[in-house]
């Protein structure tokens, strides 16, 4: 198909019992890349699969978004028939992550005939390809002469930047270095990495390092709505007038985004005034001398990232501080009918559509359509639902089987509790989701869906006599004309 397409190899979050991990797959026009590799890519595509992989492009280093990495350069080495390395393709920040935390396993192996160990340059095993800009300013160490090693922050001609303009601050619990900055416009102390979009000509270069490849198909960092703790991007993948975003892991937060670019923090200087202008490095809690989180251009920027697009987006239950909670979609910017929730728990309701590990996705004037065999069907269900590896939707109907609850913000089945709790909103009648085919939902504990090799669904009832089957038909197209 033309256009762009998203298959969904994981979806569920880190500590899932399903186990599939984050890991998307894009296919646009000839172009086929790699979103993530938290999905056990190996089993699901297979190394035939995994050969004809363009690039890998990686949002965050958090384990549950990268954890086959370097299994995958590892393999694009080594494998007989690869004359390629891996390409990876993400932001200067993101790779540094990377590097640090992928290394040691790939740079150090066994000589040919097994005598010797050596080492290996990174650089054999991945083929980098920087998205965004480049930050103008770097945290180095410089030789000092006779042994010694001095860290120092230097701008993009290699010039040693005054204490008065930036600053080294030293985790005293993580021994992490970060960058504390004089924006010239505030007259305030930031975070730069936090502070400032890749829009900023503060702090980035002009060069936003759009990717874009042999076939038409472009990959644009953004950094402006993801806010995870641990650095990260979002990217926009364009194709015959087709946009989709991956917003990444991020609290989209509209109220808490104003919160962090409008409230001037009042620095807890360990020191006295003096010292601390003069000093090049600092240990201690960044935080204690950070005076403002976000810049106006940063919220601005958020603000404007997911339009004219459609959107894959995180999601989670309640309080998880780091995502974005289910309760709070309401204080996005993400249109409904134009956003796919993802990296949802394991059980989990939404009115929003969400995807599901195996399905496969069509982006066609700004919404996600889902192909099922040669179909294009629309996400015009009222109610999705996960539950222990099942995937189910739901349409109101006032006649409806199950009813819907809403409970501190949350969506919840009565049939799938066995004392439902909370407000009752409305009901639906349930239709288990089997690749893509709509089935009745069984209540009965003695009857499940058997999903055949040929394709066909058989209904499989028990009784104290055994077992009998019957094949049933697929009621998607008829439930979705009919239930509207």
């Amino acid at each position: 198909m033309d256009g762009i397409t998203l298959h969904v190899w994981g979806d569920f979050g880190p500590f899932s019992r399903v186990g599939k991990s984050i890991g998307y797959q894009v296919r646009a026009g000839r172009s086929n890349f790699l979103v993530d590799c938290g999905a056990p890519l190996f089993q699901q595509i297979g190394g035939h699969g995994l050969k004809g992989v363009d690039a890998l492009i990686i949002s965050h280093c958090h384990e549950d978004h990268k954890r086959w990495f370097s299994d995958l350069a590892l393999f694009s080495r080594y494998a007989p028939d690869i004359r390629k390395k891996i390409r990876l393709i993400t932001s200067e920040s993101v790779h540094d992550d990377i590097v640090a935390s992928a290394t040691p396993s790939l740079v150090t192996s066994l000589s040919n005939d097994s005598k010797t160990i050596v080492d290996i340059p990174y650089e054999d095993f991945v083929d980098y390809q920087i998205i965004g800009p480049r930050a103008k300013f770097r945290i180095v160490s410089t030789d000092e002469g006779k042994g010694k090693t001095c860290l120092r922050i230097t701008d993009a001609r290699g010039n040693i930047v005054p204490p008065a303009k930036a600053k080294i601050v030293i985790s005293q619990k993580s021994g992490k270095r970060r960058m504390l900055f004089k924006d010239p416009e505030y007259g305030e102390w930031v975070e730069p990495e936090s502070f400032y979009p890749f829009s900023s000509s503060v702090f980035y270069e002009e060069d936003k390092n759009i990717y874009v490849d042999g076939h038409g198909c472009s990959i644009e960092a953004i950094k402006a709505p993801v806010w995870h703790g641990v650095t990260g991007i979002g990217v926009k993948i364009k194709k015959d007038g087709e946009a989709m975003v991956f917003s990444s892991d991020t609290a989209h937060d509209i109220e808490l985004w104003k919160q962090l670019c409008s409230e001037k923090k009042r620095q807890n200087l360990p020191m006295s005034k003096r010292d601390f202008r003069s000093a090049s490095v600092i240990y201690g809690d960044i935080n204690d001398y950070i005076e403002r989180i976000w810049s106006r251009e940063r919220y601005q920027s958020a603000i404007e990232a997911f339009k004219d697009a459609a959107v894959l987006h995180d999601i989670a239950a309640r309080n998880s501080v780091v995502h974005t909670d289910y309760g709070k979609l309401k204080n996005t910017t993400l249109r409904k009918d134009r956003t796919l929730l993802t990296h949802s728990p394991d059980r989990f309701t939404s009115e929003w559509a969400l995807c599901n590990a195996g399905k496969t996705f069509k982006v066609k004037g700004l919404m996600f359509n889902e192909i099922v065999g040669d179909k294009l069907y629309s996400l015009n269900a009222d109610i999705y639902h996960k539950e222990q590896g099942k995937y189910f939707v739901g349409y109101k109907s006032r006649n409806g089987k199950h009813t819907v609850y809403e409970h501190n913000g949350l969506l919840r089945f009565a049939s799938f509790d066995a004392t439902p709790a909370g407000r009752p909103l409305y009901k639906v009648n349930l239709y288990e989701d089997i690749s893509g085919g709509y089935f009745p939902a069984i209540d009965d504990g003695n009857a499940m869906y058997y999903e055949r090799d040929d394709g066909k669904v058989e209904l499989l009832e028990f009784d104290k006599r055994g077992s009998k089957g019957r094949i049933v038909k697929d009621q998607r197209y008829r439930v979705a004309r009919k239930e509207r």
